[in-house]
């Protein structure tokens, strides 16, 4: 994608616009408990490709979004996200050292502070979305549920459990789908709806299609991550490479082969800009993300 190009200067304002949202809306680094709060903070700014809150902002764009509600459902989704990195990354689970190219939460603080930075981040989300806006409340709910749902164990949780499980084992392209559908793809999909939820002029309908163009594009993301995992090093990822391999967790590259799995990603992503036919260039902003999702390098 060009540096140049409508899309990226709209990336480049949507990214500066997320984490200056974030960095108000999180607790003040001062307030006590000052350590928690500042670890907070570390783990949630200056970082990341900040795709889901992207996805919220590109999706809200379809209709006549309230301000406010657009800035705590992309704050909110930010913060599942963060606090499931903090907890992924501690040895319990994942036990890695590095994430977007800074030392994990519990190699820069510890690990009680690291589970509480989860803990913390996960909670806050919610306070977020509960806060009074425009919407009319049934929908601020729906909101609320929606991120409930795709964060839980029949979400985001329950892939991650189901990853934990299989270590060492042999599934099957379905078996795999299933668990990246949870484990990734639940809280992608949940960034678009509530962004499009957001808008009190999107419907039902459209929020169908944008959930298919967001189940196609998590799982393109996560065949993606499979093989920037193989192809790229520590230094471009941001975090471990080669970590799927060394844990031996199966993957899409495992399963598919590199160049089959790669294809398998562009695929998806063109499915899921078929998904957004009935759309007009009003949605060209999460087209174009699609297509971020499997140009880019980390």
């Amino acid at each position: 994608m060009a540096t140049n190009s409508p899309f990226a200067a709209w990336q480049a304002q949507a990214q500066a616009h997320t984490e200056a949202t974030l960095a108000r809306l999180l607790p003040a680094p001062a307030a006590t408990p000052a350590q928690l709060h500042e670890a907070m903070r570390y783990a949630a700014l200056d970082g990341g490709k900040r795709l889901r809150p992207l996805l919220t902002q590109a999706a809200a764009a379809l209709g006549n979004a309230d301000a406010a509600a657009l800035d705590y459902a992309l704050a909110a989704v930010e913060c599942i996200h963060v606090y499931s990195l903090v907890h992924d990354d501690m040895p319990e689970m994942d036990n890695d050292s590095l994430r977007r190219g800074k030392p994990t939460c519990h190699v820069a603080y510890d690990q009680a502070t690291a589970l509480l930075v989860g803990d913390a981040l996960q909670t806050l989300a919610f306070d977020l979305l509960a806060r009074p806006t425009a919407l009319p409340p049934a929908r601020q709910l729906r909101m609320v549920h929606t991120l409930a749902t795709a964060s839980g164990s029949l979400g985001m949780a329950g892939g991650q459990a189901i990853d934990l499980q299989n270590v060492g084992k042999a599934m099957t392209q379905a078996q795999l789908e299933h668990m990246h559908g949870l484990k990734t793809g639940a809280l992608i999909r949940a960034a678009v709806a509530l962004g499009a939820l957001a808008c009190a002029d999107i419907g039902d309908s459209q929020l169908a299609q944008l959930d298919t163009y967001a189940a196609k594009l998590g799982l393109a993301f996560q065949v993606i991550d499979d093989v920037l995992d193989c192809e790229a090093d520590t230094a471009t990822l941001g975090k471990t490479a080669g970590k799927d391999a060394q844990a031996d967790k199966p993957t899409y590259v495992q399963l598919l082969g590199l160049a089959a799995a790669r294809a398998y990603a562009e695929t998806l992503v063109a499915e899921a800009i078929a998904a957004l036919a009935a759309f007009d260039a009003r949605a060209d902003y999460l087209r174009a993300l699609a297509e971020f999702v499997t140009a880019r390098k980390h």
